[in-house]
């Protein structure tokens, strides 16, 4: 066993312990295959993201390299909300990415969509040229697929109505007359208003994710990306987790238990010496007196409330004030004070320890021995050689 380690699975929404051999250990702490090509799925993805973020992956990897002035649209609820004639109401999604990228949204004639038939047959074509007899094991295999199928097809294809250009050349002859690239992508993150119930959790795509305890029924923001959820309170981020593609799934962090589990110690500390003041009001200076010296109060209390169950609030009263007045500021100080009394009734001693619900156990009494014959032990016996006055033998 000293050659084994107990290891968290380091995938976020897995967290199981499991055994690790020291020699086996090379970093990649993962419980399972799945989770290991899980994590590594996410690290491949995540520097993907990073480097299309980045200014030369933007422009490598952007389809036409900069942006139309004008981009033409059905009528489709997510781009035109209402339509009288001419007069549009758009989305306001739809305006925030315009005016991200500077184009002008221009949806078509209403049942007219000859409009942009040219459109309409490129999807038939991709549908039938590159879709057609292809498998795919992931979205990253399908980009990868399509990007060699647009490069060695679509684009070496001639232009229709113009058979002596090719596609490609077409696209670098209109490069010039493209608006430019922002230098930020449009952030497609979700936010959503949201609040828990009783438990420091909130509920999201079918998972909990958990909260600090202070912000339960608090009304806050939740921004929930492709791999990640947030939490917000105002501009301040309470809340990080991994998104979970599960279902019924809770995700929690460790900071969050330990401060949810610390505060109901204290809680239960302050039921203890709240129902300790309200049965002895002795226990008010005591407590105090215990602070001050810096006993701790947790542990005190516990022993207290025991004492109280087995003497009765007038008796651990008494001994509260007495063992105040001798500067004895203890639990173990009121119980020392409690024994004499109880002796002298000859009640059995006080036991800092919980016995048994067992009535053989809990009832059972013990009758104490007399102790004289002890006495007899203290006293030397007379010495061999030497001689009493009344000896007859002399």
């Amino acid at each position: 066993m000293d050659s084994l380690r107990l290891i968290i699975c380091g995938r976020p929404d897995c967290r199981q312990l499991f055994f690790l051999c020291r020699v086996c250990d090379r970093g990649q702490r993962y419980c399972s295959r799945a989770c290991a090509a899980h994590a590594r799925r996410g690290t491949l993805e995540g520097a993907g993201r990073r480097y299309q973020q980045s200014r030369p992956g933007r422009f490598r990897h952007a389809a036409l390299q900069g942006v139309p002035r004008t981009l033409l649209y059905d009528n489709l609820k997510s781009v035109v909300l209402e339509r009288v004639g001419d007069h549009i109401r758009f989305h306001p999604r739809l305006l925030e990415l315009a005016g991200h990228y500077h184009f002008a949204p221009q949806p078509c004639a209403v049942a007219r969509g000859n409009e942009k038939g040219r459109v309409e047959r490129m999807i038939g074509f991709l549908r039938h040229a590159f879709f057609a007899a292809r498998s795919f094991g992931s979205v990253a295999d399908l980009n990868t697929q399509l990007t060699r199928w647009i490069a060695e097809v679509a684009h070496a294809r001639p232009v229709p109505g113009r058979r002596e250009q090719r596609v490609v050349d077409a696209l670098a002859e209109e490069q010039p007359r493209l608006l430019p690239l922002p230098e930020h992508p449009f952030p497609c993150d979700l936010l959503r208003a949201v609040s828990s119930g009783k438990t420091p959790s909130l509920r999201f795509d079918g998972n909990d994710y958990s909260i600090p305890h202070t912000l339960v029924r608090r009304p806050l923001t939740l921004v929930a990306s492709e791999h990640q959820v947030r939490v917000l309170d105002g501009p301040t981020e309470v809340a990080r987790h991994g998104r979970s593609d599960d279902r019924g799934q809770r995700v929690e962090t460790d900071a969050h238990l330990a401060a949810l589990v610390a505060e109901k110690r204290r809680a239960h500390d302050l039921h203890g010496r709240d129902r300790l003041r309200q049965a002895c009001p002795q226990a008010e200076a005591f407590l105090e007196a215990l602070a001050v010296r810096g006993h701790p109060l947790a542990s005190e209390t516990t022993r207290l409330l025991r004492l109280l169950d087995q003497v009765g609030a007038p008796a651990l009263g008494t001994a509260l004030a007495e063992a105040l007045a001798r500067g004895a500021i203890s639990a173990a100080s009121v119980a020392h004070v409690l024994e004499p009394p109880r002796r002298a009734r000859r009640q059995p001693p006080l036991l800092d320890l919980v016995l048994p619900a067992d009535p053989r156990v809990r009832d059972l009494r013990v009758t104490p021995h007399a102790l004289s014959a002890y006495d007899a032990l203290l006293t030397p016996p007379p010495a061999a050689n030497e001689e009493t006055p009344d000896d007859p033998a002399r």
